[in-house]
């Protein structure tokens, strides 16, 4: 009688994959040796076992290919299509406001774009500092509120002439008229946020086509200019004809204006680049989605015989959402219900951790054993151990359940695609959902070819119940795992593993 193999979790990687089990899986985590490695280069299992779990892994190399990358396929975009004019990349901060973020993308050769306040004063005293290059631009997104206008007011007075405010009203632009030096605007058209009916969030943003003449008007006859027109067609855009489609529209909206205002240089296709962060399988062909634009862009230009414009891309996610991953222990299983997966309680709180599993329809993640790829997978839900919430769960309900290794508990997790919008909409510091902890972060940067990293503890009890107005017991929390074990290093130099380097924590 001839016994049916038993699926493992490596089998079922390769069935979705084709992952032999060796070597690079995506573009952000590698398998060697049985253990899981961030960036080619950091071992996630030796983390685990040096500083336990929960923990935060935060690799800013990533960030560092992710622009570069954009920018060669751009480059190369532009060799293929002889298309004429510069292409320019832009950071979209909103999605991770951290400073090692902030600054590797801006060490990479990013642009700078805010969306409130707050991100244009980081970005003012960045420019002081001279870690915003001088001839960066900035692009101040976003309904601007009167101290957001005096925040731009102030920063060109200061002397930066490359801040571009971008309309989002009519208000914003008679109250910045009156600045004194000149102001380079750009205008933000409404129509493409929501031209299909696909992205309704967008719909709020912009200016009608009406209004993004009464503005050129305006500045015509005052010593500011008109310089930019911004296209934002929505978020993690995976359908490429729909994302030029859509551009197109607006791209024929660019040259119409473009006719009667000579000063009109810069087109901005917005944000929308998908990232890779949230599946295996992920596909996308960024080189020919640029080339395309590229003639999309030329082609137009030409029949409507106007000059063709310098291009900037706004890259919020694409950016970070691979760069950090959290390391979470499932601390105790759970049977489901009779014909339901089994629960895999973390010690965690998934709402703190992945707020996009709440407010994204359908938002998936990465997740990977650091162990185990070798015993028999079973379909489960993950939940937060943390809280007594029944929101705190991943898949949500109307999703699939997760196939991972069976396990009796002390299974160690790596949740991927962590690093855009999870932590700013959860908060940095502070008490968040059920009085969770913030984990452990360790953070591994890039300085002139060599690595090096620190590590922030995790959030203490008694800071939280201070924040609440409480006068606490000092009480610490236990140990997440209570085990430490010497270790070899976690961090290998690209390309080559070697097993004597160190990281100084």
């Amino acid at each position: 009688m001839v016994q049916l193999k038993t699926l493992t979790f490596a089998d079922l990687i390769t069935q979705q994959t084709g992952f032999a089990g060796e070597g690079r899986l995506t573009d952000f985590v590698s398998r060697y040796d049985g253990e899981l490695y961030f960036g080619d280069r950091l071992n996630l299992n030796r983390l685990v076992r040096q500083h336990g779990a929960p923990l935060e892994v935060v690799y800013t190399p990533q960030i560092t290919m992710q622009v570069q990358r954009m920018l060669n396929w751009a480059a190369q975009a532009r060799i293929a299509t002889e298309y004429p004019a510069a292409f320019h990349y832009a950071y979209a901060t909103k999605a991770n406001f951290a400073a090692e973020a902030v600054q590797t993308a801006l060490a990479a050769g990013a642009h700078y774009e805010t969306s409130a306040t707050a991100d244009l004063i980081i970005a003012h005293g960045l420019w002081r500092q001279g870690i915003l290059p001088r001839d960066r631009f900035i692009f101040c997104n976003g309904s601007k509120e009167p101290a957001y206008r005096e925040a731009i007011r102030n920063i060109r007075l200061d002397g930066c002439e490359t801040v571009i405010p971008v309309l989002d009203d009519l208000t914003e632009l008679r109250d910045l008229l009156d600045t004194p030096v000149t102001l380079q605007f750009g205008v933000r058209e409404r129509a493409a946020g929501n031209r299909d009916g696909r992205h309704p969030g967008n719909d709020r943003f912009g200016l009608t086509a009406d209004e993004i003449e009464q503005a050129a008007d305006l500045i015509t006859d005052t010593h500011h200019t008109l310089v930019l027109y911004h296209a934002m067609v929505g978020s993690q855009i995976e359908d490429e004809d729909h994302f030029l489609n859509t551009l197109r529209a607006s791209v024929e909206h660019y040259c119409r204006l473009r006719r009667r205002v000579s000063t009109l240089r810069y087109f901005n296709f917005g944000g929308g680049m998908p990232t890779a962060g949230y599946q295996l399988t992920f596909s996308f062909d960024y080189r020919r989605f640029l080339s395309r634009l590229m003639i999309t862009v030329r082609d137009l230009c030409a029949e409507y015989d106007v000059p063709t414009p310098e291009l900037i891309g706004e890259f919020g996610r694409y950016t970070v959402a691979t760069h950090s991953a959290y390391l979470v222990e499932v601390g105790a299983v759970k049977a489901g219900q009779a014909g339901q997966p089994d629960w895999y309680l973390v010690n965690g709180s998934l709402m703190v951790m992945l707020p996009d599993t709440l407010f994204v329809s359908g938002q998936e993640f990465v997740i990977l054993p650091l162990t185990d790829w070798d015993k028999p997978v079973r379909p489960v839900r993950l939940a937060g151990r943390r809280t007594c919430d029944s929101d705190d769960i991943y898949p949500r309900p109307e999703q699939p359940p997760l196939w991972l290794p069976t396990t009796d508990g002390g299974l160690i997790l790596a949740i991927f695609g962590i690093g855009a919008y999870q932590q700013m909409i959860a908060g940095r510091g502070g008490a968040h959902h059920c009085l969770t902890p913030e984990a452990a972060r360790f953070i591994v940067e890039e300085r002139n070819g060599r690595l090096s990293s620190r590590l922030t503890p995790q959030q203490d009890q008694v800071t939280i119940m201070r924040l609440l107005g409480y006068r606490p017991q000092p009480t610490a929390l236990p140990t997440p795992l209570p085990f430490r074990q010497p270790v070899r290093p976690a961090v290998l130099p690209a390309r080559r593993r070697v097993r004597e380097r160190v990281l100084p924590v």
